[in-house]
This record gives C-alpha cells, sequence and structure tokens, in this order.
C-alpha cells in the first residue's frame, strides 16, 4: 500500500504538474506556434517542472518527519509525474486533435522548418536532411499516436530523473524492515 501522504501529496503536485503544463501549453498556442520551436521556452519549463517536483519532494519529506526512503521519494516523484503527464498530453490531444487540428499540420511544418536550419547548422549533408525532412513528413508529433508515444517516453525519461531526485531526496539514514 501506498502511504497516504505520498499519495495525496504525489496526486496533488500531479495535478498541479499537469495544469502548469496545460497552461504553459495554451499560452504558447494563443500567443504564437512557433513559440513550440523555441529553446528557451522549452527550458523555461522544464525549470518549472523542476522547482514543482523539488518542492513536492521536500513538503512530502517534511510531512513524513524527515523519514524518507528511497522508495518512498521515487514513488511520491512517479505518482506526481504520471499525473501530470497524462493530463498535459491529454490536453494536448483534445487541443490539436479536436479542437484546433489544423495548428498540428503548422506545427508540423514549423518543427520540420526547425529541424532542417538546424541540420543545415551543423553542416549535415544535404542527402541526409532530405532524407530527415521525408521521415519527419510521415508523421506528426502532435498526432494523438504520437502524442500517446511521446507520453510512454516522457514518463520514462521523467522517471530516469525521478530516481537521482530520489537519491538526493532520501533521508540519509533510513532503514527499510
Amino acid at each position: 500500500m501506498i502511504n497516504e501522504v505520498i499519495k495525496k501529496n504525489g496526486i496533488t503536485y500531479g495535478i498541479i504538474i499537469g495544469v502548469v503544463l496545460a497552461l504553459i501549453t495554451a499560452i504558447m498556442y494563443s500567443i504564437d506556434l512557433k513559440l513550440f520551436v523555441s529553446g528557451w521556452i522549452g527550458g523555461m519549463t522544464f525549470v518549472i517542472f523542476l522547482v514543482i517536483t523539488i518542492t513536492l519532494l521536500s513538503k512530502t519529506k517534511k510531512d513524513l518527519k524527515g523519514i524518507f526512503t528511497f522508495k518512498d521519494a521515487f514513488t511520491t516523484y512517479f505518482v506526481a509525474i504520471l499525473v501530470g503527464i497524462l493530463i498535459s498530453t491529454f490536453f494536448n490531444i483534445i487541443l490539436f486533435n479536436v479542437i484546433d487540428p489544423s495548428a498540428k499540420d503548422t506545427l508540423g511544418e514549423l518543427i520540420r522548418k526547425y529541424m532542417a536550419e538546424t541540420l543545415q547548422k551543423f553542416g549535415t549533408p544535404a542527402s541526409v536532411i532530405n532524407e530527415t525532412m521525408a521521415k519527419m513528413k510521415e508523421s506528426n508529433p502532435y498526432a494523438t499516436a504520437e502524442l500517446l508515444k511521446a507520453l510512454v517516453f516522457s514518463i520514462v525519461g521523467y522517471s530516469i530523473l525521478g530516481l537521482i531526485m530520489a537519491a538526493f531526496f532520501k533521508s540519509k539514514n533510513t532503514y527499510q524492515e
């Protein structure tokens, strides 16, 4: 069984993460779709995510009176990211596949253009760029299937970060029976 404090904090902060990510997406959507290929927006979003998860782990450790095992820290983090990423993904599916499907096509085009420019800056041969662009045209990262695939990869990637954060936040002397 999951400790009630861990479950409550994980779900609460997961909802916060999901709402914040959805709001960032909605703001970028309403201001300019080009923001979706902006590196500084991605970096800022990651920093916001880190601040929320650090706050979550600090609060949970405090709520547990400092006795925070690696397993408890990771479980708290994992519940939060699972809830948050699910909310964000379903918001994206609704926005780009129900409310405004034409936006996903525009975003696909912007992403391909950004990728081509990036590859050119690194001196990638034209044949490789053309092949990459042809592969990218076959799918759109904002199509429902692609968003669901990204959901799985996000959970895996953020779980790796969660392992690191759990190691950092666990109590120094915890003994599990």
